[in-house]
């Protein structure tokens, strides 16, 4: 049986229309992480795009994402998920590094000229004062019972010299110690016997872990990471 040649045509004429369609499809960017600028050229530049070498013109995009907006013997100039850089020659960039995060809390000094702040210990809240002179982040039975420390089991028998005499204590990490938006983990402590001392005190197990200032009366914790 012969197929009329106008079949063949219409035949062609569908696949060549196809084949228009799927080329018209956008190619669908993914995420980059290192690019890399290796060749500097007017409206042109050379770059290794997570291992994958481009050459792209002024206004063309890769399929990674990246787009080239500016490109001369000095340097290049890209457009990525709508954030813009200045690449020179030879320099490579990762692209999910954000730079280090800063926290930050000002302690005020209250009329006695003590730095007392709300916090919180494994989650649950406490008040703490600011002390330089104790080793340890220092908690009394009483608090440390509210917080549900079970420090006779799971802390280290010892003692401490205080002004009131020797008194016994159990030395314990704390999971977690939170004061404003600075929290670290793993902070060692210890529970006094008895009701000493009447507050908690935040000792240098926490606060040598941070860049502490003083401005004026107040004092600024900081802690890079």
């Amino acid at each position: 049986m012969n197929t009329p040649k106008s079949l063949y045509n219409i035949l062609g004429l569908v696949l060549t229309m196809s084949a228009l369609a799927l080329s018209a499809v956008p190619t669908t960017a993914h995420a980059v992480d290192t690019i890399e600028v290796q060749a500097l050229f007017k409206g042109r530049a050379v770059m290794l795009l997570d291992g994958q070498r481009r050459l792209l013109k002024v206004g063309e995009t890769s399929p990674e994402g990246v787009t080239l907006l500016k490109s001369n013997s000095k340097g290049a100039e890209i457009e990525l998920d709508g954030e813009r850089r200045s690449l020179a020659l030879g320099r490579r960039i990762g692209t999910k590094y954000s730079g280090p995060r800063e926290q930050k809390i000002r302690v005020v000094a209250d009329a006695q000229g003590m730095y007392l702040s709300n916090g919180s210990i494994n989650g649950v809240p406490v008040q703490f004062l600011l002390d330089t002179g104790a080793t340890l982040v220092s908690i009394n039975e009483r608090d440390a019972r509210r917080i549900g420390l079970d420090y006779r089991r799971l802390g280290s028998r010892g003692s401490s010299v205080t002004a009131s005499g020797v008194s016994p204590i159990w030395r314990m990490n704390l999971t977690r110690v939170k004061i404003g938006e600075i929290e670290l983990r793993d902070v060692e402590a210890a529970i006094h016997a008895g009701n000493f001392p009447p507050i908690v005190l935040l000792g240098n197990s926490f606060l040598s872990r941070l860049k502490m200032t003083r401005t004026g009366s107040d004092v600024v914790l900081q802690r890079n990471y």
